[in-house]
């Protein structure tokens, strides 16, 4: 079964949801692979990956709420602060949320809902580099 794998980066702007949709759903037709899966991996403690509404950025800034309620910035209880005030929620809330995602690949191209896209979640403030590992197999 061939796989096709391809690195990404991306640069965030602080606290945000990014749409890498297109850049996943390019990765997918250059491995020339019509029917199979796509692994997408992001390699860091403080970010996430998520499939949600993209339509609507509201949707996204209404999850952004909810996660600041289960995560707030600069809890007492939280020992690790080395980074500052988001540090540690910026973990939990990677840990709430996903590392990874697989999709389905139909016809060279990612099988989302209609109103679905793919995110790249930044947790911290400040700006970074995401690095994500994106895979595709199949036939």
């Amino acid at each position: 079964m061939p796989v096709y794998q391809q690195p990404l980066t991306f640069h965030t702007c602080g606290r945000q949801s990014l749409d890498i949709t297109r850049e996943v759903a390019r990765i997918i037709g250059d491995s020339g692979i019509t029917t199979g899966t796509c692994h997408v991996f992001q390699h860091h403690t403080s970010a996430s990956l998520l499939i949600t509404e993209n339509a609507d950025p509201d949707v996204r800034r209404d999850l952004e709420t909810i996660l600041a309620r289960l995560a707030p910035d600069g809890d007492p209880a939280y020992r690790h602060d080395m980074e500052g005030d988001d540090d540690m929620a910026a973990h939990a809330r990677a840990m709430l949320t996903h590392n990874d995602l697989t999709l389905p690949v139909t016809r060279g191209r990612p099988a989302l809902g209609t109103w679905q896209g793919v995110f790249l979640w930044e947790h911290r403030y400040a700006g970074h580099d995401r690095r994500i590992t994106v895979t595709v197999q199949g036939e």
